[in-house]
């Protein structure tokens, strides 16, 4: 039984594996997509992911934190000023696994991983559209306000509709 194990150690020692992982990453943030077995592209998707999240805030600290585990100054450079703005306003999901059949030596399967934000060819067809947040015309009290402060909030809004019905006026007997 496997409960608990939740890191795939890819036939690898400790360090062997750490390493293999931020060689992988540097490649993968330099050249936004590389080819890779599928068991190793999972695994680097869940260590990639969190060092994206932390360079969406370019701090000291995060950019120590991010050093600690790329170990490649240029990566984390990369990293910070090219990868971090193009995703800065997706709250997850920061690469994309692809799966491409079998290896013709070994039979092993292969998959592509790549930054999303970065294939031009599914962001072509899709407009980038602005993200909204919904927003209620009601009030945010909890309704138990008086009458007498709704009346008093309604009472100052008619008087600026006025104001502005009588500035358009003005304006167009200027022209």
């Amino acid at each position: 039984m496997r409960h608990g194990k939740k890191i795939n150690h890819l036939g690898r020692k400790t360090a062997h594996r750490h390493s293999m992982l931020a060689n992988m990453a540097s490649s993968l943030i330099e050249h936004k997509r590389i080819n890779t077995t599928v068991a190793k592209a999972k695994a680097l998707k869940q260590f990639v992911e969190p060092l994206v999240t932390k360079s969406k805030e370019d701090t000291t600290h995060n950019r120590r934190l991010v050093m600690a585990k790329l170990r490649q100054k240029d990566a984390v450079a990369e990293l910070f000023r090219t990868v971090a703005p193009k995703v800065g306003d997706r709250p997850g999901g920061y690469t994309r696994i692809i799966k491409l059949g079998n290896r013709l030596g070994d039979n092993a399967d292969m998959a592509m991983i790549e930054l999303v934000d970065f294939n031009e060819l599914y962001n072509a067809g899709k407009a980038t559209k602005k993200k909204t947040t919904r927003r209620s015309r009601r009030g945010s009290g909890s309704g138990s306000e008086s009458t007498q402060t709704t009346a008093a909030k309604t009472a100052p809004a008619k008087s600026t509709q006025k104001a502005d019905g009588a500035e358009k006026e003005a304006k167009k007997e200027e022209e």
